[in-house]
């Protein structure tokens, strides 16, 4: 089976090895940034505000350092706002504390508004325009929402005839438009709600399980999927009502393995790769 490997994308400074990684994730633009606090949470303990820095490396290398104060997330989302603040968001919401779910933060780390987007947060990522897409996992029926910086509800897929939307496996919001990949039928769906005539497009797919999805014109590709498919890359053409498998591959780290424990972020034709101990990113790129 063919293998592709990994492009070395983005690296925590060695500096900053020492603290722990919360969460990391890269923004619409291109910039890596890690979440760290001094150490892990404790579990079943309670949430106590703490105070977190964000390392952010924007493609070039330039390396920029934020202090977050007071943050109540344990397992937080991340990710930065257009004006160069950041949204914390907890994966959880706790009905005693709703309205802190997520924090909304700007350019100095001060804590500006806070509102909640609803239990079991599968991904959480900011477009262009500053809007807050939230993809849920099975634990809550809302599926995928778009929100605004200040806690306003833009966008739902109530409605939207996206078939068997039971759990947001795969999400990837690029410009202002997001793509999904949604369990139980895994459709691919493309979402634009500022479109007019058709702010939702659905293709029917064959590829279960993927936890990334990228586009590129009218290719696709999928990571990842179930048990020995975990490493999956299918690749897939578009049809006017269906993506067309093409081939499948896997897809390994630089030099040469499995990625194991990972997080993805799929941005574009991008889909990036973050593997233990959550220090580097990797990038493949459709478009390349």
């Amino acid at each position: 089976m063919q293998k592709t490997a990994l492009i070395p994308y983005a690296h925590l400074p060695r500096a900053h090895h020492n603290g722990h990684v919360l969460t990391s994730t890269i923004d619409v633009l291109g910039a890596a940034h890690w979440l760290l606090a001094e150490r892990a949470p404790q579990p079943g303990g309670d949430v106590l505000p703490f105070d977190a820095l964000v390392v952010s490396v924007h493609p070039g290398g330039t390396v920029e350092l934020t202090e977050l104060s007071a943050l109540r997330a344990r397992w937080p989302h991340l990710d930065r706002l257009p004006d160069s603040g950041f949204v914390v968001a907890a994966s959880r919401a706790r009905p005693y504390e709703d309205a802190n779910q997520v924090q909304v933060f700007d350019a100095l780390g001060r804590e500006t508004s806070s509102f909640c987007v609803g239990d079991a947060v599968e991904h959480l990522l900011v477009d262009e325009a500053g809007h807050i897409w939230v993809g849920h996992f099975d634990e809550n029926p809302a599926g995928i929402r778009r929100w605004s910086a200040t806690g306003q509800l833009a966008w739902t897929s109530d409605g939207a005839r996206i078939p068997g939307l039971f759990d947001c496996y795969a999400l990837n919001v690029s410009g202002t438009a997001a793509w999904a990949c949604p369990y139980t039928d895994f459709p691919l769906v493309e979402i634009r709600p500022d479109r007019t005539d058709q702010p939702v497009r659905v293709w029917s797919n064959r590829v279960r399980g993927a936890k990334a999805v990228a586009v590129h014109g009218e290719r696709v590709a999928f990571y990842g999927g179930y048990r020995e498919e975990r490493d999956r890359l299918a690749h897939g053409e578009l049809t006017e009502t269906s993506v067309e498998p093409t081939n499948v591959g896997l897809l390994t780290l630089p030099n040469g393995p499995a990625p194991g424990r990972r997080r993805v972020v799929s941005r574009g034709s991008r889909i990036y790769v973050q593997a233990e101990p959550f220090t580097a990113w990797d990038v493949f790129d459709l478009s390349s």
